[in-house]
């Protein structure tokens, strides 16, 4: 049955600042024009969002007037989505790998106090099931979502649900937001992922102009072998700023304009990462986005030398 309820409050704020200040395509300055706010349910509760957009103003720019957002929004959920990632990954893991039905995953989640409705673990589903099929990867499907703005800026991330023992692999375009492809491998199996990026590759008729991904030896091998040409990685994001906790909730969604002070970003050393850290949470790394941003990445990661737990 459909929830009757609103979603509780957020138990805390999460700020994601998006790490290319300049564009993409032009190398211009991508200004941070404001920050859009979301909650998002996972499975330690309900998170607000605050993310940073940048937006290219040049003209005969490709992304002009392009809404960029934080990278790492995309380690946490889906676009257009109010459940994160990791509630995905475990919806499909006790469906397919632990054979559960509907019911008793609703049953699994309402029991770990995820405000989750039946009709919702079934929409879930069907969207873990859309993620992992073969169609997902068809070249007239993915041309027609990057072919526009001309170049990819490719995250990866793996996520390893409490239930089974398969990676969730999600590909997707920082720039479009667009999930590109995903993968479920058994953690022995993770060497697939080399193929499965190849495959991408082919697919797509634009350059992959940088990855951010997690740091694991198997995304690392992927990448050098399906992109020879993008740099190795060059420094590691920190960890999503820490907010205080959230007044009531007003809504999920908003957007508030990003003052000019935030062009510093904000570092904490307390600051949690995406959901489901330990057993379910990727860790950031950039690898090469370009020649006009690695000078960036260099001094950004000189002054985060120390890599977070």
């Amino acid at each position: 049955m459909a929830r009757t309820t609103g979603h509780p409050p957020a138990s805390r704020r999460v700020g994601l600042d998006n790490r290319r200040r300049q564009c993409a395509a032009c190398g211009g300055q991508a200004p941070a024009d404001y920050r859009a706010r979301r909650n998002v349910v996972t499975l330690n509760g309900v998170v607000a969002l605050k993310v940073q957009v940048r937006v290219c103003h040049r003209e005969g720019c490709p992304l002009r007037q392009k809404a960029i957002r934080a990278e790492e929004e995309g380690l946490w959920v889906l676009p257009e989505h109010e459940f994160g990632l990791d509630v995905i990954a475990l919806i499909g893991a006790l469906r397919h790998q632990e054979k559960r039905s509907v019911p008793a995953i609703h049953a699994a989640l309402r029991a770990r106090d995820v405000p989750i409705s039946e009709r919702s673990v079934s929409n879930l589903l069907e969207r873990y099931d859309a993620l992992l099929a073969p169609r997902a990867l068809d070249p007239a499907r993915l041309q027609a979502v990057t072919r526009r703005l001309g170049r990819v800026v490719l995250a990866l991330s793996g996520l390893i649900p409490e239930a089974g023992n398969a990676v969730l692999w999600v590909a997707r375009d920082c720039l479009s937001s667009e999930v590109l492809a995903a993968w479920s491998l058994p953690e022995h199996r993770a060497g697939e992922l080399v193929e499965q990026l190849q495959a991408l590759v082919r697919a797509l008729d634009v350059p992959i102009v940088g990855v951010v991904s997690d740091g694991q030896d198997p995304v690392v091998r992927a990448v050098t072998a399906a992109l020879p040409d993008v740099p190795p990685p060059a420094a590691a994001l920190p960890r999503p700023v820490s907010m205080p906790p959230c007044p009531p909730s007003t809504g999920d969604t908003a957007c508030e304009p990003e003052p000019g002070a935030s062009e510093d970003l904000s570092r904490s050393s307390e600051a949690p990462g995406p959901p489901g850290r330990g057993r379910c949470a990727p860790l950031c790394m950039a690898f090469g986005l370009g020649r006009t941003l690695l000078p960036e990445l260099l001094e950004f990661g000189a002054s985060w030398a120390a890599p977070g737990p």
